[in-house]
């Protein structure tokens, strides 16, 4: 435990809640937050070749707006693992002030196994 992950991206227009249907204004996304949140939390992990990991719950805060320019940027702790299921504590940030906190599970998966069962559903 103690892990931490880390993943940035910059405000421009194709990250607005505007451009994604969320909202109507140019400003950061909360579902671009959401995706940059479980970015982080994956960066954490130092899985085998075989394994990868699913987002299972997010329960997520967003703060506050950050405009299109300003750079955002989010830290994930990994604060419990017990057996295949991982929780973090995850805080985001801009230039300016924090804009974000959340609260991720992610569960470590098998690849293969994981894509067959889902893929099964196509038959």
């Amino acid at each position: 435990m103690g892990k931490k992950g880390k993943a940035e991206s910059l405000v421009t227009a194709v990250n607005t809640a505007e451009a994604v249907g969320s909202g109507s204004l140019e400003v950061f996304a909360t579902p671009m937050l959401a995706a940059l949140m479980e970015n982080a939390a994956t960066k954490a992990l130092d899985l085998a070749d075989d394994q990868t990991s699913v987002g299972t719950y997010l329960e997520i805060r967003h703060l506050a707006a950050t405009p299109v320019g300003l750079k955002v940027w989010v830290e994930a702790e990994l604060i419990e693992a017990e057996g295949r299921r991982l929780v973090f504590n995850i805080e985001a940030f801009d230039e300016k002030e924090k804009i974000g906190e959340a609260r991720h599970n992610r569960v470590i998966v098998g690849t293969d196994r994981f894509m067959t069962k889902t893929n099964s559903k196509l038959s």
